[in-house]
C-alpha cells in the first residue's frame, strides 16, 4: 500500500511516498480503506523535530496521522465491525493515517452511518471534541457553572471547547486568539467573548475556574494569575514555543491552583474505555449542528503543501487529506 512517511526531521519535503506491507487485523482490531487523514499540529512538531527530546514523541521514519475517516477494510474477531461499515478514528497511537490503508483498535473507532456527519467534518473534529471532554471531565472536572477561559480560540482544539464546556455546564467561555483579524472568526465558534492574547491584563479583574491553554510560553505563566482559587490551568499542547515554561510551585500551593496537563493518546492508551462513551456524549455536537469547523480538505498528494500552510500560520480551520 501506499504511505507517506517522515523520513527525517525538517521541512515538508522531508514526506515522501513509500511503499509499505498493508496490516492484517488481530482480535479486536480493523483495518480502514482510508478516504480522509487529519492533519495535526503534532504532525509538524514531530517532522520538524521539536519534539525530539521527549521519549513520548514517534521518531522518523515513520508515517504521521493521528485520525482517519473510511470504511472498515477487515475486521478482526471480537471488533464489532463489519466489511463496509462506515466509520471515523479517534485519536490513534503510533499514528499512520497518511497512508491507503490504517490499522486500529476497535475500540477507538466510531461509527458514522446514520448520523449525517460528513467524513471531512468527522475526521477533523470529533477525536479533539473527545479530548476536550475527557480533559474536562477527567482531568479537570469541570465545576457547574464554570468560567472558562481558552487560549489560541482558532486551534483545532481549542476550537471545539466552547461548544463541549456549554454541554457540561460552563456558564462563560472566554478565548484569546494572537491578531485582530482573528476575532471574528473565534466569535463565530461560540465562545462569548473573544479579546487579543496580548490584551490579557483587560481580565486582570476577572477569574476562571479553568484555563485550556494550548499555546505555552509567557502566556501559560501570566495566565496563572486569572484562576479563581482552587482553579486549574489545564496544559493541552505547548503551540506557540518550543521553550517549556517554567511554573512557580510555591506561586502554585500559595494561591491554591493547579497545573495539570492532559494528552489524549496516553491517557488512552492505559485504557480506552472511556473512549466511545465521550464519543457518544458528543456527536450530538455534530449531528445537530452546534459544532461546524472549517475544513479545507487536500488530496493525499498535496501533504507537503498541508504541511507547509501550518509552518507558514496559512492553515483557516482544519487541513483534512483525502484519498
Amino acid at each position: 500500500m501506499r504511505a507517506l512517511s517522515i523520513t527525517r526531521y525538517g521541512g515538508p519535503e522531508v514526506l515522501e511516498e513509500i511503499e509499505a506491507p498493508e496490516p492484517v487485523p488481530g482480535p479486536g482490531e480493523v483495518t480502514i480503506t482510508v478516504s480522509h487523514a487529519s492533519v495535526g499540529l503534532i504532525d509538524a512538531l514531530i517532522r520538524r523535530g521539536t519534539l525530539a527530546e521527549y521519549d513520548y514523541a514517534p521518531k522518523p521514519p515513520l508515517v504521521p496521522g493521528l485520525e482517519v475517516a473510511g470504511t472498515i477494510r477487515a475486521a478482526g474477531p471480537g471488533s464489532g465491525f463489519s466489511a463496509g461499515d462506515e466509520v471515523v478514528t479517534l485519536t490513534l497511537p503510533g499514528m499512520g493515517g497518511y497512508a491507503d490503508v490504517k490499522l486500529a483498535p476497535a475500540a477507538l473507532v466510531v461509527p458514522l452511518a446514520g448520523t449525517g456527519v460528513e467524513r471531512a467534518q468527522a475526521v477533523a473534529g470529533l477525536a479533539n471534541t473527545v479530548t476536550a471532554y475527557l480533559s474536562l471531565t477527567e482531568a479537570v472536572r469541570l465545576p457547574k457553572a464554570a468560567r472558562v477561559l481558552v487560549h489560541g480560540a482558532l486551534g483545532g482544539l481549542a476550537s471545539v471547547y466552547p461548544e463541549v464546556a456549554r454541554l457540561l455546564g460552563a456558564r462563560e467561555v472566554v478565548g484569546t486568539v494572537r491578531r485582530a483579524e482573528q476575532v471574528e472568526a473565534a466569535k463565530r465558534l461560540g465562545f462569548d467573548r473573544v479579546l487579543l492574547s496580548g490584551d490579557l491584563g483587560e481580565l486582570a479583574a476577572e477569574r476562571f475556574e479553568v484555563i485550556v491553554d494550548p499555546v505555552g510560553g509567557g502566556l501559560r505563566i501570566a495566565s496563572l494569575d486569572l484562576l479563581a482559587p482552587m482553579g486549574r490551568m489545564l496544559v493541552v499542547g505547548s503551540a506557540g514555543s518550543e521553550t517549556a515554561p517554567t511554573v512557580d510551585s510555591n506561586a502554585v500551593w500559595g494561591k491554591n491552583i493547579g497545573v495539570v496537563g492532559f494528552n489524549v493518546g496516553g491517557f488512552l492508551a492505559a485504557d480506552t474505555a472511556p473512549a466511545r462513551p465521550a464519543a457518544d456524549a458528543v456527536l450530538p455536537l455534530y449531528t445537530d449542528g452546534r459544532i461546524r469547523l472549517p475544513v479545507t480538505v487536500l488530496p493525499m498528494a498535496q501533504a507537503r503543501e498541508a504541511h507547509r500552510r501550518m509552518d507558514e500560520g496559512e492553515a483557516v480551520g482544519r487541513l483534512v487529506l483525502a484519498n
